[in-house]
């Protein structure tokens, strides 16, 4: 049985196609900075989802992210993307019982070394 009020592919498809590849970007950039500051320990419960190797890979990916399209979305949107990125890798830093080098925290490969 299927549901008659789901939207099926081709709707789906032309929603996608509607949005702004800048609206797109922004929106995944969000979703791995919320994702790092809870496996931070930076949400609710914090301690209870900490989890530093994967809030290690979340911060890599929106570094890349962030770097790669920095130019196409104008300073006006990467701007704001690079704080909270700069914020992750700082508490990221602060989270680890051993700090990492300067310049080989996560996605300091993408944005040199970051300093508090």
């Amino acid at each position: 049985m299927s549901d008659a009020s789901a939207p099926g592919f081709d709707d789906l498809t032309r929603d996608i196609a509607d949005v702004p590849a800048v609206e797109v970007i922004t929106t995944v950039a969000v979703h791995l900075m919320s994702a790092a500051a809870v496996n931070l320990g930076l949400a609710e419960e914090g301690a209870h989802h900490k989890d530093l190797d994967e809030a290690r890979k979340l911060i890599q990916a929106l570094a890349g992210l962030v770097t790669a399209s920095a130019g196409e979305i104008s300073t006006y949107h990467a701007a704001p993307l690079r704080d909270g990125l700069k914020s992750l890798q700082l508490a990221f830093r602060e989270a680890s019982v051993v700090p990492d080098e300067p310049g080989q925290g996560p996605g300091e490969k993408y944005t040199g070394p970051v300093f508090g």
